[in-house]
């Protein structure tokens, strides 16, 4: 056999920290992304969701169809324990009888905590330069979220919000009223133009300056050598340099209009 060359002889090596390599890619891409730490509770131990569901029968009827129903906190030593997923074992909350809501147990919809516990890249955007006010305890997650799943007619898609634009009504009624001419927008919700949790832009945009809108109005470039940029029939070359769509004095009722189609005013 004729002798490997130093290249040669450093093939297996290679190969064989290829293959480890390889082996802890797997590991990683097979690891449960739903491990988490369930809120503690100092000298509580789990109970199970009977318990819950012995007290609390409006809210557990319809908990099987949220998506935390699906979370086992670690260490509870069966998979009957969604609720304690995020509450924390309840063994000392039910021995008191349950007095009072935050007795002996973790109440996420006072506190945002444990919700961060899973919902990391949330807990991100709620540091970005404009938020709603979650961090500053002005409002909680549960304000917004429903996370026993009781609105049956939420999307599919877990604990979120009960339905298109009704939550953000809630708080923001000039923009989500009835309108005679309303945006189209509206239609696909407020997610479409802005991000519910945090963004870097005013307004929680999605996109700050004149590309948000551009996104579903495209520019048609214009007859003739001169060209130019059409939307909707109007050439808006010498327009766009003049800010965005809703800055710039003209679609300044961006959300509708009851006068014009064009959310001029």
């Amino acid at each position: 056999m004729a002798r490997l060359g130093k290249r040669g002889r450093g093939l297996p090596a290679a190969v064989a920290g290829l293959a480890v390599a390889l082996a802890l890619a797997a590991a990683c891409s097979s690891f449960d992304r739903s491990a988490f730490e369930p809120p503690r509770i100092e000298g509580a131990a789990f109970v199970g969701d009977q318990a819950c569901q012995d007290c609390h029968p409006r809210i557990t009827r319809a908990f099987p169809q949220s998506a935390h129903a699906r979370l086992h906190p670690p260490g509870a030593g069966g998979r009957d324990h969604a609720c304690e997923s995020c509450h924390g074992p309840a063994e000392a909350h039910v021995a008191s009888g349950g007095a009072g809501p935050d007795r002996h147990i973790v109440n996420p919809g006072r506190d945002p905590q444990a919700c961060y516990q899973c919902h990391l890249e949330v807990s991100a955007e709620f540091h970005l330069p404009r938020h709603h006010p979650v961090t500053e305890e002005k409002m909680t997650c549960a304000a917004c979220h429903d996370p026993h799943g009781l609105d049956i007619a939420k999307p599919a898609g877990g604990a979120m919000m009960a339905r298109r634009n009704e939550t953000c009504a809630g708080c923001h009624r000039e923009q989500t009223r009835p309108f005679v001419f309303e945006h189209a927008a509206m239609r696909e919700g407020c997610v479409s133009c802005h991000s519910p949790h945090g963004s870097i832009n005013a307004k929680l945009l999605t996109v700050r300056d004149s590309n948000l809108c551009l996104r579903c109005h495209a520019q048609v470039p214009g007859p003739g050598a001169a060209g130019g940029f059409y939307i909707g029939r109007v050439d808006h070359s010498g327009l766009l340099r003049y800010g965005t769509c809703w800055t710039a004095g003209c679609h300044a009722a961006i959300h509708g209009s009851n006068t014009q189609p064009y959310y001029f005013y």
